[in-house]
């Protein structure tokens, strides 16, 4: 048995898509329309910055296909701070200023750690017990992307899955990559793509990322990854990948390309 794979990009407004991605003409205005018809996720990059009313997030819903999931970033009030356990306000007013309208189309909620924040045992597990379970009836999901080498310790991952809170995995060259399976879905950044790569990827690497999907979604830890502690046990897990950074003009053709390869 597995789990959905997820996949999508970063966004959907971005001027060289317009010349590579939405066909010639295609109105702006429409853009959410076409994208979430070619990918089956996005990670929405400007709820870090501002934060929207309730009705714009009720559109995207009625915009996207069923079936279709937004992952959120968090406010950057949120994280950009000196103590995460002292984030409880701006948490609650990012879960409460109507991310639920999104209903079943609302995705985890991405925690992105500046690449400064070092590993504060204490101040952690006080941060990972502000994120609630749900809010208005809607359950909440949780993903956490740190990047301090710091973090690559055992008792970060058991935090982590303790509060059911997923470790993100990002393929960077800038910051570590940690790929300890902590909860109950797995969430993978690729922020590799090269522009000479018309997906972003080389086949071969798009090869074995449909591999490791179909292995995260079968509920396993895929060999030839970072680790730092014993895996958990096998269960199927929903598994979200975004094409995000590196060359982002082939961001959507490397999701495509993935969603073909894993079917």
């Amino acid at each position: 048995m597995t789990s959905p794979i997820r996949i999508g990009i970063g966004g959907w407004t971005y001027e060289p898509w317009r010349d590579s991605f939405y066909p010639p003409k295609w109105p702006q205005k429409r853009e959410l329309e076409y994208a979430s018809r070619h990918v089956t996720a996005i990670e929405v990059n400007g709820t870090f910055y501002s934060s929207f009313k309730p009705a714009t997030f009720a559109g995207w819903r009625d915009t996207a296909p069923d079936g279709f999931v937004f992952a959120l970033k968090a406010s950057r009030y949120c994280v950009s701070r000196k103590r995460l356990g002292e984030a409880g306000e701006s948490v609650a007013r990012f879960v409460g200023q109507g991310i639920v309208e999104l209903g079943e189309k609302l995705g985890p909620i991405l925690w992105q750690l500046p690449a400064t924040k070092a590993f504060d045992p204490d101040d952690i597990a006080a941060f990972l017990a502000l994120l609630p379970a749900a809010e208005g009836g809607v359950t909440l999901r949780h993903a956490i992307q740190v990047r301090h080498a710091s973090f690559l310790v055992p008792d970060f991952v058991a935090l982590c899955r303790a509060a059911g809170v997923a470790i993100v995995f990002a393929d960077s060259a800038d910051h570590p990559a940690l790929a300890d399976v902590s909860g109950d879905f797995t969430y993978a950044r690729l922020e590799n793509a090269r522009e000479e790569e018309p997906a972003g990827y080389a086949p071969a690497a798009l090869d074995r990322w449909a591999q490791v999907a179909r292995g995260w979604a079968a509920g396993e830890s895929p060999a030839d990854l970072p680790y730092v502690a014993e895996p958990p046990p096998v269960r199927p897990r929903d598994a979200f990948v975004f094409f995000i950074n590196g060359a982002k003009v082939r961001a959507p053709h490397g999701a495509m390309a993935l969603i073909e390869r894993v079917g």
